[in-house]
């Protein structure tokens, strides 16, 4: 069976066909791939989308990347103490989202933890087959918390306190995708779907008339789960899944989310959700708050979802099974 959501804007989509090919394009970037289809009459258009598109990744590498050593992120993070920094806008925008988001959710989302993500083996320092000590953890965690970040908002500025590691990797590849998106529609086209690393937006219609139709991505394990099917216009997508990066010791599942407020990954004893997907407008902010749930866990994230109108699907691992969760905003999308 399936499960089909409808945006509650389609009344924006085209009233006419669109008229040229459909054209698809891809690369790689960040560490990922990524794959644009959109529709355009010009057929030599392609070089020019392909390297406006590019050009929009490689902004959010030169400022965001902590795998590039010469990137604005990577010179804060090696900063000395008490210093501020002037910040290229893109950087700026995706910190103050960062903290915002972190304020919200009290801390399960927070830019500062790349200290302990590069500790448990997630990132640019490597992979690692057994987990740290906790001293190790309790070490390297006393020097997190988005708290300690203060941002000068006239002067577009960020104060470094002292050995503080920023990591924009729950959010940098949603934000580029808005970021394409704004590039795309700038170039005069309407009709899209932008997929970076598994986070997607669509805007218009397909030739046929028909949106873009895109399945919300599940956890391999799921069984006896109905495939939800989602018409991105003007909307975006972000999943974040136990299964994607972590290792196993000793008959301990350590997965790529960390919990910023103890330093340790999520569980599947202690927090049972396995997949979150959320569905917003702008694909940064969906991204963030995948992360964030995912850390909160079932309840606490349900609760968020409906205080805030965001619409989720969570998917947990019970006992008796995998077990779904829908926040009203996406119940109000069943079609």
């Amino acid at each position: 069976m399936r499960r089909v959501l409808i945006p509650q804007n389609l009344q924006s989509l085209p009233s006419k066909l669109p008229t040229g090919a459909l054209h698809t394009l891809s690369g790689q970037s960040m560490g990922t791939t990524w794959t644009i289809r959109y529709i355009h009459p010009d057929q030599s258009s392609q070089t020019v989308v392909q390297t406006l598109i590019q050009r929009e990744l490689d902004l959010v590498v030169a400022q965001m990347s902590t795998w590039q050593a010469d990137s604005n992120l990577s010179l804060f993070n090696s900063a000395g103490a008490n210093t501020w920094h002037t910040l290229p806008s893109a950087f700026f925008q995706v910190l103050d989202c960062a903290l915002t988001i972190a304020a919200d959710t009290d801390g399960a989302f927070d830019p500062t933890i790349g200290a302990v993500v590069n500790l448990w083996g997630f990132g640019p320092d490597g992979q690692r087959i057994s987990p740290p000590s906790q001293a190790e953890v309790e070490a390297v965690h006393a020097h997190t918390g988005w708290q300690k970040l203060q941002l000068d908002q006239s002067g577009m500025r960020v104060l470094q306190p002292g050995n503080l590691y920023v990591d924009f990797s729950g959010i940098a590849k949603g934000y580029s995708v808005d970021l394409i998106a704004q590039a795309l529609e700038a170039a005069g086209i309407e009709n899209y779907l932008i997929e970076v690393g598994g986070e997607l937006s669509g805007a218009g219609i397909k030739p046929d008339g028909q949106p873009w139709w895109v399945a919300l991505e599940m956890s391999p394990s799921a069984s006896g789960i109905s495939e939800s099917i989602v018409a991105l216009h003007g909307l975006a997508v972000a999943t974040s899944g136990d299964y994607r990066r972590y290792f196993d010791y000793q008959g301990q599942h350590y997965a790529h989310t960390i919990d910023p407020r103890t330093g340790f990954p999520i569980n599947r004893t202690s927090n049972a959700l396995v997949s979150v997907s959320v569905l917003h407008a702008q694909c940064m902010i969906a991204d963030a708050l995948a992360t964030a749930f995912t850390v909160m866990g079932t309840q606490a994230a349900l609760s968020y979802a409906e205080q805030h109108d965001v619409a989720a699907l969570l998917m947990e691992q019970t006992p008796e099974g995998d077990k779904e969760h829908l926040s009203p905003q996406l119940m109000a999308m069943l079609e």
